[in-house]
């Protein structure tokens, strides 16, 4: 086996003007501080932060029995914490995906309790090398079973998943078959099921007379979405069609197209609680209202434990939440870690609760009963501050704002 390399990110590319562009951070006292904000200018000092960041950032490229996996590193593990470990969607890497989210200004009280490791799956991070000819790629079974080698390999116990699309589908079989290593997840877009015959031979098809670019983006976005935010489409389809290795992104699309069924079903007391297969950790699970996920996020919300699980559904949202909305989505997390136990004193200001009836319980049979997904993890009430509503499994909590 190579030796594994670490690589050390040190650049760092200040957003002052000139004239502070000589000072240091660590010379900035309380008097430059109210100078600046009085001169508009705390928005740079912000940015001078999060790119202070950079410093502690490491790669890794990871050997595992399926493949090497590239990873990077944000920050320190704090003590027995999880780390926050990400995985991206087909036709993104994890800056692509995750970096509009975890820059956000709100995030950082986060960042400041939590570690990050984001994870590339194979062939998709920056700059990528092709794969040689004959390659074969790792099915979405295969990814999920990479990510205990890296928590071993970084010396990491446990995590607080958020995963979007495919990422969110590897994080769900990693929880299923580990569930010792997973302490929560957020799951956007997720997508439980395999693809019938049906959809398979209308991929297959569009494979052969749409480029790869075009099925992502589809994939991505709702139709209403893909007409109405030309800038953010535009933007996404240079990015995986120049930022991304296409012979390697044909190969993840075809391994996520070539899924299994999580096999996954809801406990029902008296029934089968004992003996259903299905995420053991809170799940936190969102789609945007526009968003070409909506039915299987809803269909994967009537598989799980109504006691450990939230689906989210974000107005005036499509396909991307934690690029459009980063702020709902930062607000929505940070109560999904105080329900486990984390930052109880974090502070709250952005979201506005409503209350709508989901589509996906319509008929489940279940009687309404009060719930909170924080039952098993500490106090309650650290999870569910006056006017968030975390409602019964024949419901949803919406967010707009």
């Amino acid at each position: 086996m190579d030796e594994l390399q670490d690589v050390q990110l040190t650049e760092i590319k200040p957003l002052l003007n000139d004239k502070n562009a000589a000072r240091n951070f660590q010379d900035f006292d309380c008097q430059d501080i109210e100078d600046l904000c009085a001169s508009n200018l705390y928005t740079q000092l912000v940015h001078v932060m999060l790119s202070l960041l950079l410093l502690s950032l490491q790669e890794h490229d990871i050997e595992t029995a399926f493949g090497v996996v590239h990873v990077t590193m944000r920050g320190t593990p704090k003590g027995n914490r999880p780390v926050i470990l990400t995985y991206h969607d087909i036709g993104l890497n994890h800056k692509s995906c995750f970096n509009a989210f975890f820059n956000f200004e709100d995030m950082q009280e986060i960042t400041h309790h939590f570690a990050v490791c984001h994870v590339d799956a194979p062939g998709q991070q920056e700059a990528a090398p092709p794969f040689p000819s004959g390659y074969q790629y790792p099915t979405m079974d295969e990814l999920s079973e990479m990510l205990p080698a890296v928590l071993t390999h970084l010396n990491l116990k446990s995590f607080i998943g958020i995963g979007l699309g495919a990422g969110a589908y590897v994080l769900s079989k990693c929880a299923l078959n580990h569930p010792d290593l997973v302490e929560g997840l957020v799951l956007i877009n997720v997508d439980p099921c395999a693809k019938g015959w049906i959809d398979w031979a209308v991929s297959k098809f569009s494979g052969w007379t749409t480029n790869v670019v075009d099925i992502v983006l589809a994939h991505h976005f709702g139709h209403e979405e893909l007409q109405a935010n030309l800038d953010l489409i535009q933007t996404y389809r240079l990015h995986i069609a120049q930022d991304i290795n296409q012979d390697n992104l044909q190969l993840f699309l075809t391994s996520y197209n070539s899924r299994r069924d999580l096999e996954i079903e809801r406990p029902v007391i008296g029934v089968n609680e004992n003996t259903a297969k299905t995420l053991k950790c809170p799940a936190l699970l969102v789609v945007g209202d526009n968003s070409p996920a909506v039915e299987a996020v809803v269909e994967c919300n009537s598989r799980l434990d109504p006691t450990r699980t939230t689906l989210l559904k974000m107005a005036d949202c499509g396909g991307l939440p934690q690029v459009v909305q980063p702020g709902k989505l930062t607000e929505a997390f940070k109560y999904f870690v105080q329900g486990m136990g984390y930052m109880p004193a974090a502070t709250m200001t952005r979201l506005m609760r409503s209350r709508t009836h989901s589509s996906s319980s319509v008929g489940s049979g279940e009687s309404a009963r009060s719930r909170s997904h924080t039952s098993n993890h500490g106090d309650g009430s650290a999870g569910t501050p006056d006017g968030m509503d975390l409602q019964d499994s024949s419901q949803t909590m919406e967010v707009s704002c």
